[in-house]
């Protein structure tokens, strides 16, 4: 269930997963669990990582079991 969204845009901003956590003021075991998708984190911090990377937070929620990969019918 791991929020591939969530992880990408962390990535593209340059950030550890630790930088994350301290912007957030949170542990970086619990920012782990979120974008691992073993928790889900409150409102608030979702807005604050919608804020932080500047992508709406429903896409950055979405995890891998919502969208699966479609096959190419071609």
């Amino acid at each position: 269930m791991a929020r591939n969204n969530l992880k990408e845009a962390r990535q593209k901003a340059g950030m550890t997963q630790q930088e994350v956590a301290d912007k957030l003021k949170i542990s970086p075991r619990y920012y782990q669990n979120i974008e691992a998708g073993d928790r889900t984190g409150s409102f608030n911090l979702w807005d604050c990582l919608e804020d932080l990377f500047g992508i709406h937070q429903r896409i950055l929620r979405e995890n891998q079991e919502n969208h699966p990969v479609q096959e190419d019918n071609q």
